[in-house]
Order: C-alpha cells, then sequence, then structure tokens
C-alpha cells in the first residue's frame, strides 16, 4: 500500500485493509500461488479481518454514543452480533 493514501497515524483505513483483503483472496485462488505463501496470506487475512472487525465495532459503539437514535435504526444484526460471526 502507496504510504501516501495511510492516514495520517500512518495506520490504513478500512477500505484500504478490505482492498488487500480482496488481493489476498485474488492471490489465494491464483494456482501459481502455491500452499506455502496461500498459508501465509490466509495468515495476513485472518489478521486483517480481525482489525477490520475491531474498527468497525468501535464505529458501531461511536455511533451508539454520538446518536442513539440513529443506532436504533442500524438492523439488528448490526447492533447485536459481529458482523464477521458465523450463523450457527
Amino acid at each position: 500500500m502507496a504510504s501516501h493514501s495511510l492516514k495520517s497515524s500512518g495506520t490504513p483505513s478500512i477500505e484500504e485493509l478490505i482492498l488487500r483483503l480482496e488481493e489476498i483472496t485474488r492471490n489465494i485462488e491464483n494456482p501459481e500461488t502455491g500452499l506455502e505463501n496461500s498459508i501465509g496470506l490466509y495468515e495476513e487475512g485472518l489478521s486483517i479481518a480481525e482489525t477490520c472487525k475491531n474498527r468497525l465495532q468501535e464505529a458501531r459503539k461511536k455511533i451508539e454514543v454520538i446518536n442513539p437514535e440513529l443506532a436504533k435504526t442500524l438492523p439488528e444484526t448490526l447492533r447485536t452480533k459481529d458482523l464477521f460471526d458465523s450463523e450457527s
């Protein structure tokens, strides 16, 4: 990722992280990537997904504090479940 597109703190934006996840997915799906590289990419993807999950939870909490009425309009799944949790 280019350093000029990073937020001032040097931390990539959520949009940049999602773009990286898309890139990782394409690389893993490429048969020329190889098993070892795919495993490393998968581990990186898990870490990025966890970062995204945490940031989305933080954003949701901020919305609930700043505008509780708006938070009430969010779908129930966004208020009570993690976006990355699987349905059982």
